[in-house]
């Protein structure tokens, strides 16, 4: 169906009036064939009154219309589509039935039976035989291909006419037109032998061809949506109260709600995303993130919609249904970025608003050259068929959106979404890459990354830690601070017997204090230890070098008679992500400047960017999160007037200004909302290497669009002066037609090759 949604205009009102909303209509068109088409129908489109923009896939064979929602606005638009020559339908329509392979083949079949006989004669001459067919067999033969499976043409042909436009259909209509005219001619006025029924006919039944294979590789382009829409099961099993304790209910997935509680039996998509109430189990995320290991899941455990359940039963609670959903969330971002423009696509727009009056004023020109020349009215009129046949704006048209949807396609099942074409297109000119660090280039967590025993304790070192660790983690223990997290973490990898403690107090903002068998303990920072007067001369060297790398330092003391002595020292750090120095190496090879904008002093700035490979000026501390943004605006600035293009990399609130202002936003997934929307690639998981990733994928798919508007260009450049000079017969011409545009849509289905990057990717 045709889906429409309502936004708030981005616009404050000075007076107070209440904003005015936008609304916008996906619509799928029938019946375009070439560039000019898309053209026509934005411009019938933008004549629409409230329509503020259109904006026309030939690939997807949609549009997406944005406008000032009214009673009779979306008939308005439907009208518009239909007057301008076109079949308005629902936008979900395009290609998404599971078709045969062969579907819509069987005009094309009969096309091609009905010409193969006007053929055979060709090929008897070439071998010295004369098989030519009577006048009146090829007249049965052509004109059913011409008239009835051609009309397809015709009627295309005369709504662009209408319109005071020209396309595809029109050149096809009128050159074999041409060329059956010539041949009805000749054989009632002449009764020659020589006619052209076959150039005609071989014509329409090519283009057919062309046009019913260029609809197949479409539909390959389009899987990557089809396969996501497919990951929704169609019914849920909702488990309700009853007097005999939970039963089941099977609804449809639709009927779902948030809150509900559903069953989900090993081997079944999970129907909606929620939180494991019951259970546990393992998760096959690969379609939504990329990752190709399941996940374990336990009770707590969120789990995403459309994810397969590998083998245990569980029960979850619904937090997000219908398009609400991750899963809804992800199939909008792909579709909206299959049908944007990119900006590239402005010149083949700007093409193919002349393109068809000039070839049929290049025809025109052909057939008076030639009767100029002295040739017969036959020679020149085949010769300005060939023009109007072999000069088809359809591969121009297919060039970019092609690309785009296998690019985009490829990438969402590499857990990359890129949400337009333009963030697809600016990444591949990417010179310098920003990263947020905490959460980005390290866990997000802090980790207890030394525990240094007083150098005076009672105990030997080993054993004095040991304690000291024991000590702490039960302190510790029912804290949920990350640091004390962190600590009860590493007591329990070394597997200790950790006491219960007693009197525990809080002490806000400082650190906490109790008893553990029977030891008066404190710990908490520097600062508070330096105001109780604690002794800190057996922390003396361990104190001064990790401050001097900016770690986050807690002390451990123990109320004595004496007064409060320092047990231990523990130190605490974010941890570098596993993948992160390889990535970064990876990005440096490539030639990239990079640079990591953290929050932290100096001096903890410094010694993560030397574990990450980072040199010193590659590393800005001490940022504010407002002045992120800031630093992204002086990245762009360059050297010596050259502006560089930045993308930034962030999972984080503070994260979303630096995201937006940045040329290419990458925001991890495992981060925020915020950060998602502010981004123009969105990364599903948090591994770094698909920063490089969206980096690749954009660099193939700008290729691609290149090298199809170059060939698309170039065959036509070719072609019509060969034509035009007598080289190419009709029929040569409408096979290389019919060639051009499967030979773009091949082109771009290349990138369905494309594996990723980094240790996980996989070779085809």
């Amino acid at each position: 169906m045709e889906t429409a949604t309502i936004i708030p205009a981005n616009t404050v009102a000075i007076d107070a009036t209440p904003p005015v909303a936008v609304a916008t209509l996906d619509l799928g068109v029938g019946g375009m064939t070439c560039a000019s088409c898309v053209s026509r129908v934005e411009r019938a489109l933008a004549r629409v009154p409230g329509v503020e923009q259109a904006t026309v896939n030939l690939a997807t064979e949609s549009a997406r219309v944005l406008y000032a929602p009214g009673e009779e606005s979306v008939a308005r638009i439907r009208r518009a589509v239909r007057e301008a020559g076109y079949e308005p339908r629902a936008a979900d329509a395009v290609f998404a039935e599971d078709l045969s392979p062969w579907a819509g083949f069987t005009p094309v079949a009969l096309a091609l039976l009905l010409s193969l006989p006007l053929v055979l004669p060709m090929a008897g001459d070439l071998a010295g035989r004369h098989w030519m067919l009577p006048a009146w067999v090829q007249f049965l033969l052509a004109s059913p291909v011409q008239f009835i499976l051609g009309a397809r043409f015709y009627q295309a042909g005369w709504h662009a006419l209408k319109s005071g436009t020209g396309n595809m259909d029109l050149l096809v209509a009128v050159g074999t037109s041409s060329g059956w005219g010539l041949s009805m001619w000749m054989w009632l006025a002449q009764d020659s032998a020589h006619l052209y029924f076959e150039a005609s006919a071989v014509v329409v039944a090519l283009v057919l061809l062309g046009k019913w294979l260029e609809v197949r590789a479409k539909r390959q382009t389009t899987s990557a949506i089809r396969a996501l829409q497919a990951l929704r099961p169609e019914h849920a099993h909702v488990l309700k109260s009853g007097p005999a304790g939970g039963i089941e209910e099977d609804l449809p997935l639709a009927e779902v709600l948030a809150g509900d509680r559903l069953v989900v039996r090993p081997g079944e998509r999970l129907p909606a995303d929620g939180v494991v109430e019951e259970g546990a189990t393992h998760v096959d995320e690969s379609m939504l993130t990329g990752e190709p290991l399941p996940v374990s899941k336990g009770v707590g455990a969120r789990v995403t919609g459309g994810s397969i359940n590998a083998e245990g039963r569980i029960v979850m609670r619904a937090t997000a249904v219908g398009s609400e959903s991750v899963l809804a969330r992800i199939i909008r971002l792909v579709e909206d970025a299959q049908a944007a423009k990119a900006p590239i696509q402005r010149l083949v727009d700007q093409v193919s608003e002349v393109f068809v009056p000039v070839v049929m004023g290049l025809a025109v020109i052909t057939l008076i050259g030639w009767l100029l020349a002295g040739s017969g009215v036959e020679t020149a009129l085949i010769r300005s068929v060939a023009v109007l046949v072999i000069a088809c704006p359809c591969a121009l048209g297919l060039a970019t959106p092609a690309a785009i949807m296998a690019g985009t396609g490829v990438a969402a099942r590499h857990g990359i979404l890129i949400k337009d074409a333009q963030a697809l297109e600016l990444a591949h000119r990417v010179d310098t890459v920003a990263f947020d660090k905490t959460g980005t280039l390290t866990v997000g967590r802090p980790q207890l990354v030394a525990f240094v025993a007083a150098a005076r304790d009672r105990f030997e070192p080993t054993a004095a830690e040991t304690d000291a660790l024991t000590m702490a983690a039960s302190l510790q223990g029912g804290s949920e601070h990350p640091l004390a997290r962190a600590v009860v973490m590493a007591a329990q990898a070394r597997g200790l017997l950790v006491p219960a403690p007693d009197a525990v107090r809080a002490v806000a903002g400082l650190g906490v204090e109790g008893e553990v068998g029977g030891r008066s303990l404190l710990i908490g920072s520097l600062r508070w230890m330096t105001d109780l007067g604690v002794d800190l001369s057996g922390l003396t060297e361990p104190l001064a070098r990790w401050g001097e790398e900016g770690a986050t330092l807690s002390v451990l003391a123990e109320r004595v008679t004496e007064g409060l002595i320092a047990r231990a020292l523990m130190v605490f750090a974010d941890e570098a992500k596993p993948e992160a120095r390889d990535t970064l190496a990876q990005l440096r090879a490539r030639g990239l400047r990079l640079v990591m904008i953290s929050g932290d002093n100096r001096a903890a700035a410094l010694a993560m960017g030397a574990r990450l490979g980072l040199h010193e000026d590659e590393v800005r501390a001490e940022v504010l999160p407002g002045d992120k943004a800031a630093q992204v605006a002086l990245l762009q600035e360059g050297e010596n007037g050259r502006r560089r293009v930045v993308a930034m990399v962030g999972d984080g609130v503070n994260d979303a200004p630096a995201l937006a202002a940045a040329d290419v936003g990458l925001a991890m997934a495992t981060g925020t909302d915020v950060a998602m929307h502010a981004a123009g690639i969105t990364l599903m998981r948090g591994d770094l290497h698909l920063v490089a990733g969206a980096l690749s994928i954009s660099d193939r798919t700008v290729r691609k669009i290149r090298q199809n508007l170059f060939w698309a260009f170039a065959y036509n450049v070719a072609g019509i002066p060969l034509a035009a000079l007598g080289y190419l017969n009709p029929v040569v011409a409408g096979a290389a037609m019919a060639l051009s545009s499967v030979s773009v849509m091949s082109n771009a289905l290349l990138l369905r090759r494309w594996r990723g990057t980094g240790p996980s990717a996989q070779r085809p």
